[in-house]
């Protein structure tokens, strides 16, 4: 746990006792903080009361005296319309922080020379977090990873000198964030979404641009026009700016050369790393997030021969393009992640050849925008709600069965493959779907296709359990 101690003796309101709620209200009590938490949900406040936590209404708190009020990421800050707590601490002139916040400023009074990299953009944000933290880790580096991935930025061990922490960061918590000042800040792309959350696309590039604009040095990958733009801007404005490409060859910069990672100076290029041979990072998408991590590793102090042996090494992360098995060629390919088409394209588009296991709860739009990838499609599974749907939208494009559940999907797609003569036919788990029909979320559902593929006679299991 980092404790709060920046918040020492102040009076502090928090809203959103989830986990990363609660995990910033034990942070804030143990720095020594006069913590009052409330929720919507009165199962969340009596949870928190049961372990201690001082609760009460926040509608009946007498809000002049709060120094601060920590906000959950979860919470509306702005948009359909600002959250009750939150006008309430406008009102009184309280402000408004979130637990990123709460951790940019312990770092800046007892370590500010941790290395610190932040993440986000709209896609590719988890692979480049945890491959930036596997690089780091492989290099024997001492590395803390958390944020809007795995552990709360709170439950991370304290700032010192030579800590690296690597922060994946929403949209949502950079927006709670004023002060955040990453060492290195990697902004990857923009494409609208969250636009409920935000209101417009241009609000939503607005807050995404903040972890940037606070950075000492700003990654920024320009294959879109908004990132671009403010690549430029900051650039402008007299920041350091680092620009990658997965696809242009830049005048000065990091672009990818097929699997070929490229540092761009005045026109001149050298090759300064590759992802040839690394399953885990197949793909354009994750030549852009190599890319990234490459960079952002330079940035606090490692050299070329650590960063290619932590590609190299990289297990993929879970339930994303994870590589689960090998029988024989057939490759079986965990993307239970993919819970929408524009998630399953990255996928679709790295294999020449897919048994491709989809379904689920349907998404607006369904499979419709995936067309293009349907040449490679040696036959669809269909499972799920969102079967007939699907099917319909094949219908003379790929073979398909509707499978009904994800086991017998992998049986019978397993099967297939075995009998196909291409060079690596794969068995890939993309549902472009939700998973809540059949499945509580799209962990269990990527568990459960691991479990299916393990049970298959003659397959070895890649990277073990998870």
């Amino acid at each position: 746990m980092i404790p709060a101690t920046t918040f020492a003796g102040k009076r502090v309101a928090l809203f959103g006792l989830g986990g990363s709620g609660l995990a910033t209200a034990r942070a804030l009590v143990a720095g020594g903080a006069d913590v009052l938490c409330w929720d919507d949900n009165p199962d969340s406040v009596a949870k928190a009361a049961a372990e201690g936590l001082a609760t009460g209404d926040l509608r009946q708190a007498e809000w002049p005296g709060f120094a601060s009020f920590v906000l959950s990421p979860g919470v509306p800050l702005t948009h359909p319309k600002p959250h009750w707590s939150v006008e309430l601490a406008r009102g009184a002139g309280v402000e408004i922080i979130g637990d990123i916040e709460l951790f940019a400023r312990e770092r800046m009074a007892h370590a500010s020379a941790a290395p610190f990299v932040a993440i986000t953009g709209t896609n590719g944000k988890s692979t480049t977090t945890a491959l930036t933290a596997h690089i780091l880790q492989a290099a024997g580096r001492d590395t803390q990873m958390g944020g809007n991935i795995g552990r709360a930025i709170m439950t991370l061990d304290p700032p010192t000198a030579d800590r690296h922490y690597v922060v994946e960061c929403s949209s949502y918590q950079i927006d709670l964030a004023p002060s955040i000042n990453p060492t290195a800040g990697i902004l990857l792309n923009l494409t609208p979404d969250h636009i409920d959350r935000h209101g417009t696309m241009q609000h939503y590039a607005e807050v995404k641009e903040r972890l940037v604009a606070g950075s000492d040095v700003a990654i920024i990958g320009v294959d879109d026009s908004y990132c671009a733009q403010i690549a430029d801007r900051l650039e402008r404005a007299g920041k350091e700016v680092v620009r990658i490409s997965k696809r242009l060859p830049l005048t000065d910069g990091y672009f990818a050369d097929g699997t070929n990672l490229m540092e761009a100076v005045h026109g001149r290029y050298e090759r300064i790393a590759f992802l040839e041979g690394i399953g885990s990072l197949r793909g354009q998408h994750n030549a852009q997030n190599a890319l990234a991590a490459v960079v952002a590793c330079l940035k606090v102090g490692l050299d070329l021969g650590e960063i290619q042996s932590g590609l190299e090494s990289f297990p993929g992360l879970a339930h994303r393009m994870e590589q689960v098995g090998r029988a024989g060629r057939v490759l079986f390919v965990n993307d239970s992640k993919a819970t929408n088409a524009d998630a399953a394209a990255p996928a679709l588009s790295s294999f020449p050849r897919i048994y491709w296991i989809a379904g689920g709860l349907p998404k607006e739009g369904g499979i419709e925008p995936l067309r293009g990838f349907f040449p490679r499609i040696a036959k669809a599974y269909l499972i799920g709600e969102a079967a007939p749907a699907f099917a319909a939208t094949l219908g003379e494009a790929a073979p398909y069965e509707i499978a009904g559940t994800l086991a017998a999907a992998v049986e019978h797609a397993a099967y297939d493959a075995s009998r196909d003569e291409a060079g690596e036919p794969v068995v890939l788990l993309s549902p472009a779907c939700a998973s809540f029909d059949q499945f509580r979320n799209f962990e269990v559902r990527g568990d459960a296709f691991r479990a299916a593929v393990a049970a298959l006679d003659g397959v070895t299991m890649i990277g073990g359990t998870r």
